[in-house]
């Protein structure tokens, strides 16, 4: 319990048992007089230091490690050992340090999850323990604001990666820390382990999850309400956060849970609204209007159809009826452009199937049908964007907007620096994973990264404030606003979003946002008159040493 007027933490633990708790380790800089009072004498060595003493050593023993995967164990080992450190680290070398610990090298880690595994964070929940998932559950005993499930179906870009998927689940939630200061205590990454279909996991005797092949069908979903309902009971208030469940299932959680428990996915809404900041910014540069764009993305799955639902919201709120802005929309997928000659059409795609007769399966054909104005990639389809299409798209429009958001790079649609030279610098372009500036024609040209931390920490934030029961669309449109205006726009080399940098700054700005909406639409659970500024302030936590005071008295416990 932390005290707001004397600023000290009232703890229960003492010894051993203090030094091991990540939450609660201050390592070499407990005080004399603490050391004395929680039994901490002769366990650590003589010299007391400050955080910036400690951080002074992690920084160059992270310099030590030799690639991005030992830098992101190495960060790891440190966020199992003192979080207070951990994040003070981090949030100090954002720019370096968020690459590591989160896309794209998080991808790389949980490949390498297994054998790489030291010490478990966050709650499994395996399919052969479905009778046991409340008595799961009841393990934990903190106070839970969020809670990150996945079930490791399409992880980033690398697909089915089994229990190994936990490490998406704990990234995240390390980003909603880091970005926007929700307490590392009151959150809570959960692996709902339903087996695994790779075949590499299932044969690594290093293995960590589930050995068996995923369950299906109404299995599947019979499990997966049960896990739900199990969350609900034991944290009724509690924001839950869908995470890389397969495209089938993504979708229709969201939808069948939207007013059961409050949730969102940050595959479909997290980057239709972050890619939502960066078209509305690109369509400010080129002077155009959202109802005037004809949109192309590339891989219609996920996080294909979120962008486009929440442009097509967007252009709707522009003046088009839906019929109207749902025409400027073509998706392609693995089987090319998507029409209503399909039988078996994924619900979420079928808004924006177009006539049969403009069946086509290859890019460079549909860019010269339809002209668009956008091209996004979501398709992992590395090289898609091939020089011919991109100065074919060029040749009709004076600025395209082109968007390879795939991650990791390795899976990028395109080369940013390509972009800009297939079309002489005139291209407004976005990324998925980090990018230096790029010069071209005398000038430099910063490259925005479409990164879903700009949007889900400060979301998050928000929410947990507001209380309200669900995320509405208001919200994440509101969220979407406060995103596009964090940046000033110039000439047409201007960023598209801000530097990571400023990803607190902007967080915080995003939460306030999301609760002055939800108390404008009387969405929120929380008194009307609530100052949401301060709220979010009294919400936030920083990573600095506080004073702790023992929940026993002195002379009781000896």
């Amino acid at each position: 319990m932390e005290d707001e007027e004397t600023k000290y933490v009232e703890i229960n633990l003492k010894g051993t048992q203090l030094l091991q708790s990540a939450h609660l380790n201050k390592g070499t800089a407990f005080s004399h007089e603490e050391r004395r009072k929680f039994s901490l004498n002769g366990l650590l060595p003589p010299v007391v230091e400050t955080l910036e003493d400690q951080l002074q050593r992690v920084r160059h023993q992270y310099s030590l490690q030799q690639d991005d995967l030992q830098r992101n164990i190495f960060l790891n080992n440190l966020y199992n050992t003192n979080e207070t450190l951990f994040f003070k680290l981090i949030s100090e070398h954002i720019h370096e340090m968020m690459p590591i610990i989160y896309t794209p090298t998080a991808g790389l880690a949980i490949q390498h999850y297994s054998n790489e595994f030291r010490k478990p964070r966050g709650i499994y929940i395996s399919y052969s323990d479905q009778d046991n998932i409340n008595e799961i559950l009841d393990n934990v005993t903190n106070k839970i604001d969020l809670i990150v499930l996945t079930d490791s179906e399409q992880i980033l870009g690398i697909g089915d990666q089994g229990a190994n998927g936990i490490g998406i689940s704990v990234a995240k939630i390390v980003i909603y820390t880091l970005c926007a200061g929700i307490n590392p205590k009151r959150m809570l990454p959960v692996m709902m382990d339903v087996g695994t279909n790779n075949e590499k996991l299932l044969k690594d005797p290093l293995y960590i999850g589930w050995r068996h092949s995923r369950i299906r069908g109404k299995k599947y979903h019979k499990f997966l309400d049960r896990v739900v309902e199990s969350i609900k009971r034991k944290f009724p208030d509690v924001l839950l956060q869908w995470e890389d469940f397969g495209k089938n299932k993504a979708r229709c959680n969201l939808d069948q849970y939207q007013n059961n428990i409050c949730n969102f996915n940050d595959d479909i809404q997290g980057t239709g609204a972050v890619a939502m900041a960066a078209v509305l910014n690109a369509s400010k540069l080129v002077n155009k209007r959202l109802s005037e764009h004809r949109v192309l993305i590339f891989g219609a799955g996920t996080a294909g159809c979120g962008i486009a639902d929440r442009i097509q919201e967007w252009m709707v709120m522009d003046g088009l009826s839906s019929e109207e802005a749902r025409s400027r929309f073509w998706l392609m997928d693995s089987m090319g452009l998507v029409t209503d000659a399909r039988e078996d059409l994924e619900y979420f795609k079928a808004p924006y199937a177009r006539e049969d007769e403009l069946e086509a399966r290859d890019l460079l054909e549909v860019v010269n049908k339809v002209n668009p104005t956008i091209l996004i990639g979501t398709s992992t389809a590395k090289g898609a964007f091939t020089k011919e299409v991109v100065k074919t798209m060029a040749s009709k429009v004076e600025h395209p907007i082109i968007f390879p958001i795939s991650n990791p790079p390795s899976l990028a649609e395109a080369d940013p620096a390509d972009l800009l030279k297939w079309t002489d610098g005139k291209a407004l372009v976005a990324t998925g994973s980090p990018c230096k500036d790029i010069e071209i024609n005398g000038n430099r040209v910063s490259i925005a990264q479409c990164n879903n931390a700009f949007i889900f920490p400060g979301l998050g934030l928000g929410v947990i404030c507001a209380r309200p029961k669900r995320v509405t669309p208001a919200m994440i449109n509101a969220a979407v606003e406060k995103l596009s205006l964090s940046v000033e726009l110039g000439d047409l080399s201007s960023r598209l979003l801000p530097e990571v940098s400023r990803l607190r700054e902007v967080s915080k700005n995003i939460a306030v946002a999301v609760v002055q909406r939800a108390l404008d639409d009387g969405t929120a659970r929380i008194d009307p008159e609530t100052n949401a500024e301060k709220l979010v302030e009294e919400n936030i936590w920083n990573p600095v040493y506080k004073p702790y005071k023992s929940k026993v008295p002195e002379e009781s416990s000896k």
